[in-house]
């Protein structure tokens, strides 16, 4: 699997984790192939991503590590091992004396520096990741984003309706004699303008100040993002599907049309040499008194034909 090819679809099938590399605390996703990453880093500013295949793996490696011999699987696999915990946002560590460090190059780059062991000897590798395209930036953050939104008001606006029907139902309760066991039970009813206001007011300056975690997906969004996505590329390829169809369905509907033009012209032909075997038949098949009865015919043709007798004129003088 390329990076540059499936990578992107598999890569939007990932959650956003939030890690913390060096004191910065970014969301990431990450896909591992054989001999291929592809991996994205935000700080919810900027968008980083980097994709590697083999052919550039090999010659990073043999950058950083002058006297490193070994395939490319065989130290990939050891990258893999040692990198992907720091990527899920995993405390263990497969390796202890492995360091990893991050900093943000002034070209707005970002680079990231591994520093492990492999076989005895020391392994380095670096991330470099530059900034992503809108295009990439769009699929795998903003559009899925943009639909959770949407769900997520949709969910409230159901709950709002859902509250409503349960203090009419309460009040009904009321008005037949029924009361409350514990006066703490009690509540107001739902008024949902008034509830949007105080939410506003109290909870959107908390998520706008400087929290840790005020960026960061927790579970329950990692499984609303997983299930937006999925939902996506589902539709996508049914449309696709769709699609693949409707442009095979003319071309068929032509094949067809020449299949009969194509087998009548060869009809057309055989009922033609069929009717002169037919002819030939017959004139092989006449009897030999017909067949001498045309010179016959001709004789008498050739016969000198006899003077027609003079008629007398009959009329009114004789």
């Amino acid at each position: 699997m390329e990076p540059g090819g499936t990578s992107a679809d598999v890569l939007l099938q990932r959650p956003w984790l939030p890690v913390s590399i060096s004191g910065w605390r970014l969301l990431t996703k990450s896909w591992f192939g054989e001999t291929a990453y592809h991996i994205l880093l935000t700080d919810v500013h900027c968008v980083w991503e980097e994709r590697m295949d083999s052919v550039a793996l090999q010659k990073r490696a043999q950058e950083l590590n002058r006297r490193l011999r070994a395939p490319v699987k065989a130290f990939f696999s050891h990258l893999c091992e040692v990198v992907q915990p720091c990527l899920s946002g995993s405390d263990a560590r497969p390796d202890s004396e492995a360091q990893i460090s991050l900093a943000r190059q002034d070209n707005g780059n970002i680079s990231i520096k591994l520093k492990s062991e492999l076989a005895g000897l020391p392994f380095y590798w670096e991330f470099h990741c530059t900034p992503a395209p809108v295009t990439v930036v769009c699929v795998q953050l903003v559009r899925p984003l943009l639909v959770m939104s949407h769900l997520l008001q949709r969910q409230v606006e159901q709950l709002g309706g859902l509250l409503g029907r349960k203090d009419a139902e309460i009040q009904d309760y009321r008005e037949n004699g029924a009361t409350l066991s514990r006066e703490r039970l009690q509540t107001d009813v739902f008024e949902e303008q008034t509830y949007r206001e105080d939410f506003m007011s109290k909870t959107l300056p908390l998520l706008c100040s400087e929290q840790p975690d005020a960026h960061g997906f927790n579970a329950d969004l990692q499984r609303l993002y997983g299930a937006v996505v999925t939902r996506g590329n589902t539709r996508k390829r049914k449309l696709s599907e769709e699609r693949s169809a409707e442009e095979d369905q003319p071309a068929a509907t032509e094949k067809e049309a020449d299949v009969p033009s194509s087998l009548g012209g060869s009809v057309t032909n055989t009922e033609e040499d069929v009717q002169e075997d037919a002819a030939g038949a017959k004139m092989a098949d006449k009897p030999a008194a017909v067949q001498q009865s045309l010179p016959v015919t001709s004789k008498t043709a050739e016969r000198p034909s006899s003077k027609p007798k003079k008629k007398k004129v009959v009329g009114l003088f004789r």
